[in-house]
């Protein structure tokens, strides 16, 4: 026996020396184009999914879905690892799998969390036959516009002072294009249009712009146009009007009946054509330049003004109009909102609103199919040819309903008559919160990232709430934060979801992120504008802006960060663009972060991996089987020494080698001079200095 033992205590030492320990963090797979073949499959289509480890350090890799447990077959060793694989021949239905490795009489498993127990659904990987998001959107650079605010192209389609009356306010016409918002400001217009837009595209293209994302851009009363008047047609007063005329309101009338100038303007054909055609004009031209347009579709409510309400009564006497569902019983209009009293007619004004807001009638889907169908027709219409717009960004689509189920059912339909229209759309959607049940591959393509990307980032940089209303001394610098964070919201992704998330820092919905910076909690109505813009620090938002170009997702810009504009929360962040008045600095920044992410695919669509984070930084790789990128960022005041294990994105642990930093930005400002980088053993040891960003790249695999 004593032999015996001492004979399994040699064969366990030679087992040891000949193979390392297990190397966790050598494990890897994820659904990009690498780890998966085709990355979107088709239904019965065949699907190769891999699984990475260190070069001779398992024993076994079984691939896990459902009751299913196959062996995977080791496929090929490249640059110090091994590469198995497993082929699915796939139906029609969804296929969410798992890794189970063995190493002697250790097992584990491997999921969208890396190495892991827990092995709930959602964080398995998904296939999903036939569920595609567009190839032009995965990486793309985008870019919101809020059209009021961005440009003034035509000057004759301003709305005027008086014009109607909203809320008991008249419109007014803002003469100077330099004053920032007042407090309550949906009635203030500047005189921004699609002319604008149509005006600085050079700009836009020079600035890198891929996609433009309008804030809404049908008829409607006010300047942020999530209250449509009229889903058919573009506004007039941001398109074209060739036909004018009609009178003010008195100074003493609030009664829209007389507001005949707003209704020549909003209801006659000809203008309404004319602002059509205008779009499908910017759209074409957009396609000739390689850019593409999203538009905003808002359709869980609509306005007071709408047509078929008409709370206003401006359509009430209108030819080629219906009456609206507030004036007549008998409307065509009738079911699509929700009266509560059915004695109040003619102008009942007992219907549901959203949040119980009458100018934003909540519209009654379950009761009314012709509803359903117009709305369908919406969707289809406005991405079909002449304007062959490429989405939809879907207002508060979690909303729509009055059920979740039916909201569910409607969103699935949605999709399929838009992807019908124009297979190469993307149906885009707000949402705050866990998404992961629309995001099956039968709704949405995929979301604005508030999860995974606004809010870790904001938290991590500034320490701030993405309204400033919050400030968190515990979150700012905490990496670990950050990284569990990502981690948990990127599980809600289907991986081709994630390539094209809406990666944006602020919009128009929150405080500018630059604004943030400063740590300032409140809003303009208590802080007034010109704060937003005291002790605020370019070099944590250029640091951040950095992470926005590099992580997964489609970094998109709200018009004019590039340029500095500050701002606190909604209204104060719907400031006008500074033509003639840019930080040129931060102009010259944005530019050339642009330029590096649109140089490099797998900035694009490459794995994305956590390398390490920790107090005051965060650091991650992207790379592919071509190239790895190393990102690391210091989000404080003091420098940081880190050590990083780049091996992990697939360099080379065997020898010395270079990469080269290909961007830097810290305090001082930014830098795109290439600059080596020593890489020993596959670690490499960085003095990070304050609001450093760093962006290093490696070309080839390492071989072992």
């Amino acid at each position: 026996m004593g032999r015996e033992r001492s004979d399994v205590l040699r064969r366990m030492q030679y087992i040891s020396m000949m193979r390392p320990m297990f190397q966790t963090r050598a494990v890897f797979s994820d659904e990009t184009e690498f780890y998966r073949k085709p990355m979107q499959p088709k239904p019965h289509e065949d699907c190769t999914v891999r699984i990475r480890t260190m070069k001779n350090n398992v024993d076994e890799v079984y691939f896990i879905s459902g009751s299913k447990r196959e062996k995977m077959t080791l496929a090929e060793t490249v640059g110090g690892f091994d590469f198995y694989e497993h082929t699915e021949s796939l139906t029609d239905e969804t296929v969410r799998y798992y890794f189970e490795l063995r190493v002697e009489s250790t097992v584990c498993y491997y999921n969208k969390l890396g190495i892991t127990r827990n092995l709930a659904d959602r964080y398995s990987f998904r296939i999903v036959p036939g569920f595609v998001t567009p190839d032009w959107s995965h990486g793309a650079v985008m870019y919101q516009i809020y059209t009021d605010r961005f440009y003034n192209g035509d000057k004759t389609n301003d709305v005027e002072t008086r014009e109607y009356c909203y809320l008991d306010k008249y419109s007014r016409e803002v003469k100077d294009w330099n004053h920032p918002p007042e407090d309550t400001d949906i009635w203030n217009f500047y005189g921004g249009d699609l002319e604008g837009i149509r005006q600085k595209l050079d700009y836009l293209q020079e600035l890198g712009v891929e996609v433009l994302y309008l804030n809404p851009i049908f008829v409607s009363p006010s300047n942020h146009k999530y209250d449509t008047q009229d889903y058919d047609h573009i506004d007039p007063h941001i398109g074209k009007i060739v036909n004018d005329g009609g009178d003010l309101l008195m100074w003493d009338d609030h009664n829209n009946r007389d507001a005949t100038k707003y209704i020549l303007r909003t209801t006659d054909p000809e203008n309404l054509a004319a602002s059509d055609k205008l779009f499908e004009e910017l759209c074409a031209e957009l396609h000739r330049r390689g850019m593409r347009i999203i538009i905003d579709g808002v359709f869980n409510h609509c306005g007071s003004f709408n047509k078929w309400l008409d709370r206003e009564c401006i359509y009430e006497d209108q030819h080629g109009y219906a009456k609206g569902a507030f004036v007549d019983r008998e409307s065509p209009y009738y079911t699509f909102f929700k009266f509560n009293n059915e004695h109040s007619w003619p102008y009942n004004e007992f219907y549901d609103g959203w949040w119980g807001h009458k100018t934003l009638p909540k519209l009654n889907y379950e009761e009314s199919p012709e509803l359903v169908d117009y709305i369908m027709n919406i969707g289809k219409k406005w991405v079909s040819a002449p304007y062959n717009a490429d989405g939809w960004r879907l207002d508060v689509a979690a909303d729509l309903g009055q059920t979740l189920e039916y909201n569910h059912k409607f969103w699935r339909k949605f999709r399929q008559v838009v992807k019908k229209a124009n297979p190469d759309a993307i149906v885009l959607a707000e949402h705050y919160g866990e998404s992961a049940e629309w995001l099956l591959g039968d709704q949405w393509d995929t979301v604005m990232n508030y999860d995974a990307f606004m809010e870790p980032v904001s938290w991590f940089f500034t320490g701030m709430e993405k309204h400033s209303d919050h400030y968190r001394a515990d979150l700012i610098g905490n990496g670990e934060s950050f990284e569990s964070a990502m981690r948990y919201h990127l599980a809600s992704f289907i991986g081709s979801s994630a390539l094209c998330a809406m990666n944006e820092l602020d919009n128009h919905d929150h405080s500018r992120f630059l604004t943030r910076t400063n740590h300032l909690v409140g809003r303009v109505a208590e802080l007034g504008s010109d704060r937003a813009g005291e002790n605020v620090d370019p070099s944590i938002m250029r640091a951040a802006v950095v992470i926005q170009m590099t992580f997964v997702g489609a970094p998109t810009l709200y018009y004019g960060d590039e340029a500095g504009v500050v701002g606190f929360t909604d209204p104060d962040n719907r400031r006008t663009y500074p033509w003639g008045r840019e930080d040129k600095e931060m102009l010259e920044f944005y530019q050339a972060a642009i330029q590096m992410h649109k140089e490099h695919k797998t900035l694009r669509n490459g794995s994305l991996k956590f390398l390490g984070c920790g107090y005051q930084y965060i650091s991650y790789g992207r790379f592919s089987d071509k190239d790895q990128f190393v990102i690391v960022a210091n989000s404080g005041y003091e420098p940081v020494p880190v050590e990083l294990p780049v091996w992990e994105t697939g360099i080379t642990r065997n020898a010395n080698v270079e990469m080269v930093e290909i961007f830097v930005t810290d305090a001082d400002g930014f830098s795109t001079e290439p600059k080596k980088r020593l890489v020993t053993g596959g670690v490499l040891t960085l003095d990070l200095r304050p609001h450093e960003a760093v962006v290093l790249y490696h070309a080839g695999v390492g071989e072992e």
